[in-house]
């Protein structure tokens, strides 16, 4: 017979199991209403050893958003020239006018024509010289004929001077012969003249270029006959051309030669050049006077353009900023800065001149503020941003931050 402790061994472990069942069933059951398997979790070796990590969800810490960082710069002083405005004409700093100086010859040939850029001596165009060509041989053969008179009379006369003191020459006869003698001289003389005369039109029935130049016009056409002073090309000397600047009485006062000056090509270019002569008078019913400026050959200005510029009449301090600095906005022009807080601040500037990318600040600022160099249309007030100094390097027309 089993006695009660034996009972009471064997009860003690079916009691753990009826309960383990137990509980195992009232797990299942929700699950199993809801159509889902239960299932252990894997056992990896950070679930044996620290069961608590797969537990936990990521954590995230807000943070307030910042912009982009920005570059700081300081307004700089630079000297700017002091313009005045004028209109214009484009001229040849030199025209040559050519022309011929033989007439009623025939144009030959013409080897050049108007836009040819020429070298000094170049030949221009050939006019039929035959006629003189003839008339050269006409003469030379009369210089020939010249040289045998005056050896002639050159002999007479020594012969005669051997019979004088004989009495085999008259004084009279003597004074004759000499006069023979100066008469043929004289005939060489005219006669070299002559040739050299003939040599010389021969050789202007070749037309060359005076000067290294532009060739403005051309006035003739093969066949013609041309006369004596009749203009045939014009040459722009050397190529350079010049601006006539129209100034005002009092405007003109100012100005002074070597000064320089400033023209805006039609295309959007500009040149520089400087003023080399300046009107003597002023016309009394314009009350206006004209300063010529040199350009430089490089330009792709032409003779007869009109041209507006600038000339120099003296220097300015300025205080600019980079174009990129000033925000100008319904008329109004606003600059950035960054306040203690590192939060974005505006503020109105009074703003003047334009140039090479800087604009003057006229007002509301000194050159110790720093200000938002670019990018100002995504700033913000009161947005908070992280700065970093620009260094920027250049001549009088750049900023440089310190």
């Amino acid at each position: 017979m089993l006695n009660v402790r034996s009972v009471n061994r064997l009860s003690r472990p079916l009691l753990t199991i009826a309960v383990a069942v137990m509980t195992i069933a009232i797990v299942a059951v929700p699950a199993a209403s809801h159509g889902q398997t239960l299932s252990p979790p894997p056992l990896t070796g950070d679930n044996v050893t620290n069961p608590q990590t797969r537990m936990e969800p990521p954590r995230t810490t807000p943070t307030e958003p910042i912009l982009p960082s920005i570059e700081l710069i300081r307004p700089k002083r630079v000297t700017w020239n002091i313009h005045i405005e004028a209109q214009g004409n484009i001229q040849p700093w030199q025209e040559v006018h050519i022309s011929s100086e033989v007439g009623g010859l025939r144009v030959l040939n013409v080897l050049a024509n108007t836009g040819d850029t020429v070298k000094k001596g170049q030949t221009l165009a050939r006019l039929n010289a035959t006629t003189v060509e003839s008339e050269l041989d006409t003469a030379n053969a009369q210089l020939v004929e010249a040289k045998a008179a005056l050896a002639q009379a050159a002999a007479t006369l020594e012969r005669a001077n051997r019979l004088a003191p004989s009495g085999g020459v008259s004084k009279q006869e003597l004074t004759l012969y000499e006069t023979q003698k100066h008469t043929a001289e004289a005939r060489l003389t005219a006669a070299r003249a002559l040739v050299k005369k003939q040599q010389a039109r021969l050789d202007l029935a070749t037309i060359v270029a005076p000067d290294d130049g532009i060739l403005s016009s051309r006035s003739i056409a093969e066949g013609a006959i041309v006369q004596s002073g009749s203009e045939l090309f014009r040459i722009i000397r050397q190529g350079r051309l010049q601006w006539r600047a129209e100034v005002g009485g009092e405007q003109l006062l100012k100005l002074a030669i070597g000064k320089e000056a400033t023209v805006k090509s039609p295309l959007g270019e500009t040149f520089k050049g400087q003023i080399r002569q300046i009107s003597p008078t002023i016309d009394p019913k314009t009350q206006k006077g004209w300063a010529m400026v040199d350009l430089p050959s490089n330009t792709n200005l032409k003779a007869g353009l009109s041209v507006s510029g600038e000339l120099t009449v003296g220097h300015r301090q300025a205080l600019v900023l980079p174009t990129t600095a000033v925000l100008i906005r319904d008329g109004a022009s606003q600059v950035f800065r960054i306040d203690q807080d590192n939060r974005i601040a505006a503020f109105e500037v009074k703003t003047g001149d334009v140039r090479n990318g800087l604009i003057e600040v006229v007002s509301g600022l000194d050159e110790q503020t720093r200000v938002v160099s670019k990018d100002l249309t995504r700033m913000q007030e009161g947005e908070t941003v992280g700065t970093q100094e620009a260094a920027t390097d250049g001549d009088n027309a750049s900023v440089t931050v310190r």
